[in-house]
């Protein structure tokens, strides 16, 4: 199960860097070909789409930066965990779209900055205690879903890829699991 896991977070983390993310352009720049894709000009000033793995390369390059919105970081993780606390405990609120994917690259950067930076570390720190409670805060109402009998779609709309695959996984195991402990008629006496 563990390979299966890995693999279908691999397969969304792959689907996110390919999805289409919001640029603006930090100065003019003529069209610039990679293998078998153009993208550009820019001028500066103005507001492009483009796949996210260009965009990061653009944003790294200093020819572009993400929109405000695109990203996450401690403020924004702050708002997802106040929000989440607020719930009740059955209740899931809906996070901000592609909130897993932006969520390790938040942690990757601020990591990277961290070490760079030693004023930075606690900024780190606070988003790697955002990042544990908000995840345990969902692990455990995934759980307790997954343990009660199947969701409806209105239960479930709130989750994301990643949680809508555990929730499946968790709900089949449980399942199995009650099955077996229930399955009494059989017993040899």
């Amino acid at each position: 199960m563990q390979m299966k896991t890995l693999a279908t977070i691999r397969n969304l983390d792959f689907t996110f860097e390919h999805s289409p993310a919001r640029i603006i352009s930090n100065r003019n720049c003529p069209e610039i070909k990679l293998a078998g894709l153009t993208v550009g000009p820019f001028e500066e000033g103005n507001e492009y789409e483009t796949y996210y793995w260009i965009a990061l390369e653009l944003d790294k390059s200093g020819i572009a930066h993400f929109r405000e919105d695109e990203n996450l970081g401690v403020a924004k993780l702050n708002k997802v965990q106040w929000t989440e606390r607020v719930q009740t405990p059955g209740q899931i609120s809906k996070l901000p779209e592609e909130f897993y994917p932006k969520l390790r690259r938040c942690l990757a950067e601020l990591k990277r900055e961290a070490s760079k930076s030693p004023e930075k570390v606690l900024e780190h720190e606070r988003g790697k205690h955002l990042t544990r409670d908000i995840v345990n805060s969902r692990l455990r109402k995934i759980i307790s879903i997954a343990s009660a009998p199947a969701q409806t779609e209105q239960v479930l709309k709130n989750l994301t890829e990643e949680e809508r695959f555990l929730y499946g996984q968790l709900y089949t195991l449980i399942n199995d699991w009650r099955t077996q402990i229930l399955e009494y008629d059989e017993v040899k006496e």
